[in-house]
């Protein structure tokens, strides 16, 4: 209850301070807006530019990711390269010669 009571007293006090300082107000509300616009700026830019590094790395990651899977294919390829090598040297080994 006195929670309610406070603010119900802070309110009727702004209330009256408006009305009562409205210049002084328009003033300092004129004052701080170019700040509040560099600030809000400033923080844009650095948002942005977060970002855009984030997108660059998850860029960066995916053709990590591209490289290793074609590695994987070359290897396999290799591999698979080297049996028929080996399987094409049996038969020419144990071939009988036709002349």
């Amino acid at each position: 209850m006195p929670l309610m009571i406070g603010g119900a007293v802070a309110l009727t006090l702004g209330i009256v301070g408006i009305f009562a300082w409205f210049r002084d107000l328009v003033i300092i509300i004129k004052g701080s807006l170019p700040i509040l616009f560099i600030l809000g700026g400033i923080l844009s830019i650095y948002i942005g530019y977060d970002d855009y590094q984030e997108k660059m790395r998850e860029e960066k990651r995916k053709q990590e990711e591209k490289l290793a899977q074609a590695r994987d294919e070359i290897e396999k390829i290799r591999a698979q390269a080297e049996l028929y090598r080996e399987e094409l040297e049996k038969i020419k080994g144990s071939g009988t010669p036709n002349a």
